[in-house]
């Protein structure tokens, strides 16, 4: 059985879904803590040819806090409104827009204040979107000792659910080690998503912005028969 695990995202980029597609379990934490500056509540759209931040307003709170104890603030509702709004005018013009912008609205206007169920939501509707058939796990449901940290962590939930490979962003090639997983019998691999683009209207190209940006350019069969599987397991 091939595993994953990641935070949850706003929006994220296709090789989020890419590395979704490539497993039969991905694991979404949801009691691990939020970090500040990163894609847990924001994402980059293409605004007038340039890459623009899209966020989520959240409760002052601890920055401590575990992602499944925070919340949107208050003024979502009046927030999600000017987002959608800057959505709409920014890619109205795009050949996909209807189709992308209802998968946009769905998720937005999702009535839930806990920060954990809003994302985990929109992940589902991307991953239906998509038709990925990978299941998903919240990462609390799952028995095993959560104190563990980093490469700890993550063998304990690959031996927890029986995983035989663990697949994880290219990214972590300097965080875990491939003798380390073999020695619990588990095969250690790395997934790097091929550049790839596509027109922006007439702008030079912007990579790897939020995946809203792939569907608003491109047909939903281009993206599942072409983006999704453009990557290379190491």
């Amino acid at each position: 059985m091939k595993l994953a695990i990641m935070q949850p995202y706003f929006f994220p980029y296709i090789g989020y879904f890419q590395l979704m597609n490539a497993v039969d379990r991905f694991v979404v934490y949801d009691n691990i803590e939020f970090t500040r500056k990163g894609w847990i509540n924001r994402n980059r759209i293409l605004v007038n040819g340039a890459d623009a931040f899209i966020t989520l307003s959240l409760r002052k709170d601890s920055d401590f806090l575990q992602v499944k104890d925070r919340y949107l603030a208050e003024s979502w509702t009046v927030d999600r409104v000017k987002m959608l709004n800057r959505v709409l005018e920014s890619y109205r013009k795009a050949p996909n827009f209807e189709e992308a912008f209802s998968l946009v609205e769905s998720c937005l206007k999702f009535e839930e204040e806990n920060l954990f169920g809003f994302l985990f939501h929109s992940i589902e509707k991307i991953k239906a979107y998509l038709g990925i058939e990978t299941q998903l796990v919240v990462s609390s449901t799952i028995e095993c000792d959560h104190s563990l940290r980093s490469e700890e962590k993550v063998l304990e939930m690959c031996r927890t659910l029986k995983a035989s490979t663990y697949i994880n962003p290219i990214g972590g090639l300097d965080l875990y080690s491939k003798e380390t997983f073999l020695t619990s019998g588990i095969e250690l691999k790395f997934l790097k998503a091929r550049f790839f683009s596509y027109p922006q209207f007439n702008h030079d190209f912007v990579p790897w912005l939020s995946v809203l940006d792939v569907f608003m350019f491109n047909s939903r069969e281009k993206v599942q028969k072409e983006f999704l599987i453009s990557y290379d397991l190491l």
